[in-house]
């Protein structure tokens, strides 16, 4: 293997990979006394010091609960959190900031869609669609909701390349079809799917899309208006933000008709012992209690850096150092990469001839790189590919060309200490 030095640190566009790094003071940690390469992006991001600083900024100068108080604090919490969905509504390109509901996570996203919408909608005979690539986030949901309501889950199968069968997807299609539900892109190959495509087919017959878009937003430049989703869902803290904070964006008229899923304060409009309750317009609907309001603030400075960045200039780096980081792979023997998808994001989900993912890792850590290996919450996939468990590692725009060398270089030493 040729280490490439040309390149190392290379500003592309402007972007310059040394400077970026010092945006995020966790990348300076050493672990096992190696400097850290931290390439386990699609399970959790690290964060910028402007998203730590808006934390802090938030509990030191406006921590108050909002909406309900009058005194000043409140106020100010209460402006900024608002400010904060604006700013999602503007980053997903949606007509009402009332589009963009503040949820835990693309987890709780999906569950509330299932039990909300899809309690009122689906029933004994209907049909939901989902594909063999999915997070089980999204397929647990809906089987228990289609074991709840009799109703059938259909998969669209994927190919030898990690893509899926659109012929398949559209031959599944029927009068019977209530919704659809697939991810934006893969958490394990990568592969980003025609959302767009999958979206037009599925109002042909009637159906409501769900997009799981944890993996999608921090790639790829989303625009729910124009792909026309009815439900795209993303975490903060796999976008550069805080933990416990995400996003769950529904077209008006679909919200305004599901029922809440939770209930308590802030989602009510009136409540009576004698009459009842009525409750509150969206998106207060479904946000019950006190909600992650720090989570919200910090989401917004993140979304603010990212765009700062150039979404474009990102995504054009990141194809750059995934197909880089696959071609020093591809060299070493015995490993075999999952996911050869046209068009991918930076994940490289692979295989080192017969030592277990684990093992992998866990030397990996040695050298002070982090992946990731396991099932990555995608069973059904590792069934497809024959195989317990897959070593991941992923990428985000603040990894450079020299740790894509630095995993293949560690990669080669796992050889060594099993051969």
């Amino acid at each position: 293997m040729v280490l490439n030095e040309s390149i190392l640190g290379s500003p592309i566009g402007g972007f310059d990979i040394t400077e970026i790094q010092q945006d995020f003071p966790i990348l300076n940690s050493k672990v096992n006394s190696k400097p850290l390469v931290y390439l386990d992006n699609a399970s959790t991001t690290q964060k910028p010091s402007v998203v730590l600083d808006a934390l802090d900024h938030h509990y030191t100068t406006e921590n108050a609960n909002i909406h309900r108080g009058v005194h000043h604090l409140s106020q100010k919490a209460t402006i900024s959190y608002e400010k904060a969905r604006e700013c999602v509504g503007r980053f997903l390109n949606t007509s009402e900031s009332g589009e963009i509901v503040f949820v835990r996570g693309t987890t709780e996203a999906i569950n509330l869609i299932a039990h909300s919408f899809g309690r009122q909608q689906i029933g004994e005979g209907d049909e939901i669609i989902i594909s063999h690539m999915e997070h089980h986030s999204n397929i647990v949901p809906w089987q228990v909701l289609c074991r709840e309501k009799k109703a059938v889950l259909r998969v669209i199968p994927i190919n030898s390349t990690g893509e899926l069968v659109f012929d398949d997807y559209v031959n599944l299609l029927n009068s019977n079809t209530k919704i659809v539900s697939v991810s934006h892109v893969s958490n394990v190959l990568g592969t980003i799917n025609p959302i767009r495509e999958i979206t037009a087919r599925a109002h042909d017959v009637g159906a409501v899309v769900v997009i799981d878009g944890a993996q999608g937003v921090p790639h790829l430049e989303v625009d729910v208006t124009s792909i026309d989703c009815d439900f795209y869902t993303f975490s903060g803290h796999k976008f550069f933000g805080p933990t416990g904070i995400g996003v769950l964006y529904g077209k008006k008229k679909l919200l305004e008709e599901m029922p809440p899923w939770e209930t308590g304060g802030s989602m009510i409009s009136k409540v009576s012992l004698e009459e009842g309750t009525t409750y509150a317009s969206i998106p207060a609907k479904f946000e019950a209690g006190t909600p992650s309001i720090a989570g919200a603030i910090g989401l917004a400075a993140a979304i603010d850096y990212v765009e700062n960045l150039g979404l474009d200039v990102i995504e054009q780096y990141e194809r750059n150092l995934l197909k880089y980081g696959e071609q020093l792979l591809s060299e070493i023997p015995g490993l075999r990469i999952f996911g050869q998808a046209k068009e991918k994001v930076g994940v490289i989900s692979f295989a080192l001839e017969s030592i277990h993912p684990h093992d992998v890792g866990t030397i990996l850590d040695t050298e002070g790189i982090a992946i990731r290996a396991g099932h990555h919450c995608a069973q059904p996939l590792m069934d497809y590919y024959k195989v317990p468990a897959m070593a991941r590692a992923s990428i985000a725009f603040y990894n450079s060309y020299m740790e894509m060398e630095s995993l293949a270089l560690s990669i080669e030493k796992v050889r060594r200490v099993f051969n």
